[in-house]
């Protein structure tokens, strides 16, 4: 006899006993939960053993100068049940001057090129990444342009770096 998927809170319940308190909203249907920096890896090891075993995106924002924010980066990691059509939304808030939270590949494989993606962008590391290189700038790129203090125009990087042309590939 096939057993009834957890739902939502149950899990949430369930994460809380596991990891400790964490701080859940639902608004419009959508239900979050924050967790601290420290858990993370418990907390997703713990939601991909009771259901939630699809990470759809992992991504950040930058609160710098916004009113009211404790921190200046939100990791936000997008999960959902292939079994029960079950969304949830996981959010991991790090700080200046050395943002990092553990990597989550060891739990969904997909994430790497999604955490290489915030490493390249965002200037977030991922500690225990398997290869955390740049994805979206060149190499010698040293900035992380999606932070709020990475100026409009750029700093002249673009002028530093050699043209490719057709013939070199």
């Amino acid at each position: 006899m096939p057993t009834t998927p957890p739902s939502v809170d149950a899990v949430l319940e369930s994460l809380a006993a596991a990891v400790g308190p964490c701080h859940v909203s639902t608004f419009r249907g959508q239900t979050r939960a924050v967790v601290p920096p420290e858990r993370a890896l418990d907390a997703f090891r713990h939601l991909a053993a009771t259901g939630f075993d699809l990470l759809v995106d992992v991504t950040c924002v930058d609160y710098l100068d916004y009113k009211g924010a404790k921190q200046r980066y939100g990791l936000v990691y997008l999960l959902a049940s292939t079994v029960t059509n079950q969304r949830l939304t996981v959010r991991v808030f790090v700080d200046d001057p050395d943002p990092a939270v553990p990597s989550v590949t060891s739990v969904w494989r997909s994430a790497d090129w999604l955490e290489r993606e915030v490493w390249d962008l965002f200037g977030i590391r991922f500690d225990g990444h398997p290869d955390l290189r740049r994805l979206v700038m060149p190499e010698a790129f040293t900035a992380h342009p999606l932070r709020k203090d990475y100026p409009l125009q750029g700093r002249g990087e673009r002028h530093n770096f050699p043209v490719l042309t057709r013939d070199d590939g």
